[in-house]
């Protein structure tokens, strides 16, 4: 996977371990967030990982800043965007992917369940593996999903994604019960 390219939106978050790991397997990281956080490269070199401010407003000047830092096409799109941006974030991207680059999306479980299902891609174009997180059950309580359980869940759906396996909605955690 070294030399390629990943456009990870809100990769200094929650999605940073895998940004890490992206940038640990020698993949160009940019990670286009309203806040830089240092991303290493396994050796504590911060060389290939680019942070670029974004501002989810501001759909023209993210895209022409990423579009600098990538230095070229992307070839995978990693996105966990809030959803009330979603649509028009994703859309001004993909003009930066190359043709038939793979799109991994998290949703958190308040925008997607298994009853109410998943939103639909937003790049028709790009084949999507959905990340939909929830929470863990432990000894009797519930917590959410930590920073490493949800990367760990998220480079699944990267490594399907650069393997070329066919689009699909995979659960990490558990949802809570619909109650009607």
């Amino acid at each position: 996977m070294t030399g390629q390219r990943a456009l990870v939106l809100g990769g200094t978050g929650m999605l940073a371990g895998c940004a890490e790991a992206l940038v640990a397997d020698g993949w160009r990281v940019v990670l286009p967030s309203r806040r830089s956080t240092p991303i290493a490269d396994g050796n504590g070199e911060h060389r290939k990982a680019v942070w670029v401010k974004a501002d989810w407003f501001d759909l023209p000047a993210l895209a022409r800043d990423a579009r600098e830092a990538l230095e070229g096409p992307a070839d995978l799109l990693v996105a966990w965007v809030h959803r009330e941006v979603r649509v028009a974030v994703l859309r001004a991207v993909a003009p930066l992917l190359a043709p038939g680059a793979p799109v991994v999306e998290v949703h958190g479980s308040a925008s997607a369940n298994p009853v109410g299902g998943c939103p639909d891609p937003v790049l028709p174009d790009h084949p999507t593996q959905q990340i939909v997180l929830g929470f863990v059950r432990h000894a009797g309580r519930t917590r959410w999903l930590n920073h490493q359980e949800i990367s760990a869940g998220v480079l699944d759906g990267v490594r399907r994604a650069v393997d070329g396996r066919p689009p699909a909605v995979h659960q990490v955690g558990e949802f809570r019960p619909v109650h009607r």
